[in-house]
């Protein structure tokens, strides 16, 4: 049983929350500046700035190394600095490892930019990698400086070294690629290939694994130096390893952005991985060491896969197929929310798990009632709200927002409640729509197909992997 910190949220400022605190309840000090849903949130190497990234296209860096004054010091702080080079959504930024001035953002204009803040004059042109597809992820490897992991619409995942990446023309190479991932699903029975969106991707804390989050599948372990996945998380079972009922939902990923997360108790590797659901529910999975879901993956000759009596899906290629090992029994599900789940972070330190999405509000799950930052934090529901059987509130309410006759963001004017019901209603009306699509309709994929994925580089690209 997990027990649960609820905090609302009702606009678009930055609330900073000081974990170390006896017990937190509310946060020490706020930052202004986005102008629409801000998407991402990471501090610098030494923790001195603080960048945020969203729907308005604009990157607002904030100095906090000052921190530690009072908190009205540090009341709707505006940015220190902005930039605006993007011209699209920013999906994604990542802090170089070791130097606070250097970081990467990804932007749904195609884009990723190296910014270093200790150059007088940088080049904009050689500080920008274009690529094919919209960015939906960019990762620096947290211990080999000059390497960094990209996710793209088009479900291309890639690791790229910067050095190729970036500089004169001259010196590019290969858009810095020195491995792609294999992300292309097949079913038996199906023709066509799927290559679903790799919404986002993260690294565990030694960069030794990392997942990739797929709309319309489910997240994917994969071990740096392979190119094929070595696992798949799904919520097949209850986590007493019980079936999920037909008529309950579970795991699943098709309406809105996702980010997940590695973590554990302070151990040397991350045991678990932790990522939200449309069922408004928190997921996490422990993960058994790479080697033992190395093994416990299945390779099979294109001539035996059509006469196996495996089910499932799996990524593309032409000599072998490969069958992540699935963990599918979580370790336990997390609750307390009224809609879907978009993101789930791990303390690097604390047994918690922070939790977010389509609600004005954040949650904190713990395994006990206690602990260094918190205090009699009550049980969590043991149940999730369910979709009401008449959908036409939540359609209407759906037609409304797509004519303008409502905002969900920065509304004044209304009660902090109305406007969340609204909120909710509306995502509710996108779950019926969309909440059920099978991958391989919804994303299907030819060879003439374009993306990163498609450059030439030594990996095994014809080989097939299944989920």
């Amino acid at each position: 049983m997990m027990l649960i910190l609820t905090v609302i949220i009702v606009d678009l400022k930055i609330f900073l929350w000081d974990f170390y605190q006896e017990d937190v309840r509310e946060p020490i000090g706020s930052f202004v500046g986005p102008r629409s849903n801000i998407l991402n949130l990471t501090f610098s190497a030494s923790n001195r700035y603080l960048f945020s990234g969203g729907i308005d296209d604009t990157i607002f860096q904030y100095d906090v190394s000052y921190l530690g004054s009072s908190r009205a010091q540090i009341s709707a702080r505006s940015p220190d600095d902005t930039c605006s080079l993007h011209t699209d959504t920013v999906r994604a930024i990542s802090c170089h490892p070791s130097q606070d001035e250097v970081f990467l953002s990804g932007s749904e204009d195609g884009s990723i930019i190296r910014h270093d803040q200790r150059e007088n004059h940088p080049s904009r042109a050689q500080n920008t990698l274009r690529l094919k597809s919209e960015i939906t992820g960019v990762q620096y490897h947290p211990n080999m400086e000059y390497i960094f992991l990209t996710s793209e619409q088009s479900g291309a995942v890639c690791l790229r070294d910067e050095r190729m990446a970036f500089g004169p023309l001259s010196r590019r190479s290969r858009e810095g690629i020195v491995q792609v991932y294999n992300t292309k699903l097949t079913r038996r029975g199906i023709s066509s290939l799927s290559n679903p969106e790799a919404s986002s991707a993260a690294f565990d804390h030694d960069g030794s694994r990392f997942a990739v989050t797929m709309l319309n599948w489910y997240p994917a372990i994969y071990r740096i130096s392979d190119p094929h996945p070595i696992a798949v998380c799904t919520g097949e079972n209850k986590p007493d390893g019980t079936p999920v009922p037909a008529e309950e939902r579970s795991y699943s990923n098709s309406c809105t952005m996702k980010h997940g997360s590695f973590g554990g108790p302070g151990l040397e590797s991350d045991e678990f991985y932790a990522a939200g659901s449309d069922d408004f529910r928190g997921y996490v999975w422990r993960l058994p060491s790479t080697a033992e879901l190395v093994n416990q993956r299945q390779e099979v000759s294109s001539n035996d896969w059509e006469n196996q009596g495996s089910a499932g899906a799996e990524t593309a290629g032409k000599e072998k197929k490969y069958i992540p090992t699935s963990i599918s029994t979580p370790l336990c599900r997390l609750t307390g929310h009224n809609s879907i789940v978009n993101t789930a972070v791990f303390h690097p330190h604390f047994l918690h798990i922070v939790t977010s999405g389509v609600e004005r509000r954040i949650v904190l799950h713990s395994p006990t009632p206690s602990s260094p930052c918190t205090q009699n934090l009550p049980a969590s529901p043991a149940e999730v709200r369910q979709l009401d059987a008449d959908g036409t509130l939540d359609r209407l309410t759906f037609n409304q927002a797509l004519i303008g006759a409502f905002t969900t963001v920065g509304e004044p004017g209304l009660a902090e409640d109305s406007s969340e019901r609204r909120t909710i209603r509306m995502f509710d009306h996108i779950l019926r729509e969309e909440g059920d699509l099978d991958v391989f309709k919804a994303r299907r994929w030819v060879e003439s197909d374009e993306s990163s994925s498609d450059v030439a580089v030594d990996s095994d690209s014809e080989d097939d992997i299944e989920f």
